[in-house]
């Protein structure tokens, strides 16, 4: 990850992709960086596509204005974003829930990007009628892995910035929330049997789960976890953090 570096999204011309960019437009507002939009294209492709053009035309439909770059790529989707995860603040993409096979819940570019991003990923979630799945808490589980900092700092600021509860999964909260005074937070303490789902009426369900290195290569392996603190991953949106 590059301080100051571009919010990249990953960009296809699909409903998936247009809400990806709807998503990261206000995470490079926050911090004041470019919005760069990618689209990887096989070698014979020339030329400024009509996905770029769909993309820019609803990066810029709102009130505040963001910085645009717009570049067609070269190459396999997978290996253009893992490029610009190297200079990037952030790397975005769209995805509809699936559930392969195999058990995989995950597209072959989110795939490479979970194996090796070198910044945060956001993975956002679409649902079967196009729109996206965002709304709800930020949900982000305390650990003392390496790097569990990181993605706590990561789901406050976007508890922050979305106007979202922040549920934190863990008895360590409290330092957490003198840092950040003007986010509500949720504690949770795990393995107290309490539950929350997306589909409860009785409770907010998860919009964007913030999760560490560890999660991002299971989310990445064979099959994804199948019993996690975060009820509804991987099928929510995900923000992996690769610290």
């Amino acid at each position: 990850m590059v301080d100051g570096g571009p919010v990249v999204v990953g960009v296809d011309g699909s409903r998936a992709a247009l809400n990806a960019v709807c998503w990261a437009r206000l995470e490079a507002l926050s911090r004041d960086s470019v919005l760069r939009l990618v689209h990887a294209v096989p070698a014979h492709a020339e030329g400024y596509d009509t996905a770029l053009k769909h993309a820019e035309q609803t990066a810029r439909a709102t009130p505040h204005p963001v910085r645009i770059e717009v570049a067609s790529v070269i190459g396999m989707p997978g290996e253009v974003l893992l490029r610009e995860s190297e200079s990037a603040a952030m790397v975005c993409i769209g995805s509809k829930t699936i559930r392969a096979m195999d058990g995989t819940s995950i597209g072959p570019t989110a795939k490479a990007l979970a194996e090796a991003a070198r910044c945060p990923v956001a993975i956002i979630r679409t649902r079967r009628d196009g729109s996206p799945h965002t709304e709800g808490v930020v949900a982000v589980v305390l650990s003392d892995e390496d790097g569990n900092d990181e993605a706590v700092h990561l789901a406050m600021h976007e508890g922050r910035l979305r106007h979202a509860t922040v549920r934190q999964i863990d008895q360590r909260a409290t330092s957490w929330v003198r840092r950040y005074p003007d986010v509500h937070v949720e504690t949770v303490a795990a393995g107290t049997g309490q539950q929350y789902d997306r589909h409860d009426v009785t409770s907010v369900g998860v919009g964007l789960a913030v999760v560490g290195r560890r999660d991002a290569q299971e989310l990445a392996g064979v099959t994804s976890p199948n019993c996690h603190p975060i009820v509804g991953y991987p099928d929510c949106s995900v923000l992996l953090v690769r610290a």
